[in-house]
């Protein structure tokens, strides 16, 4: 099972109100595949240990444009008191910079465990 890092929602994680996050690459996920959330996945240092959050089931995965984040994405993201706009300054605050495309995936889960 590969293991996902939700290292900047962890908490929304651990407390299940999350239930879509947005990911470049990723594109090879399924409906029906199963993830393990970490708290984080690279860059541990010597003598740390990966921490398991939950496991998840994988429901859609697809490209999405960011300007179609709407509020209720933002609940589904973990983030309801936050407004459409952070939301997608914070995704492009994130995106690595090998990637080409503006899109991410959207990948929607349901909790497992």
């Amino acid at each position: 099972m590969r293991n996902m890092s939700f290292s900047k929602t962890t908490q929304q994680a651990r407390d299940r109100t999350k239930t879509v996050t947005r990911r470049w690459g990723w594109e090879f996920l399924r409906p029906g595949d199963r993830v393990q959330q970490v708290e984080k996945a690279m860059g541990l240092q010597k003598g740390e240990t990966i921490q398991k959050i939950h496991v998840i089931e994988i429901l859609a995965n697809r490209p999405d444009p960011l300007d179609s984040i709407t509020q209720d994405e933002c609940v589904k993201e973990g983030f309801g008191d936050k407004d459409p706009e952070w939301l997608r300054d914070l995704l492009l605050s994130m995106k690595p910079k090998k990637h080409k495309s503006i899109y991410p995936n959207r990948i929607a889960f349901k909790y497992v465990d």
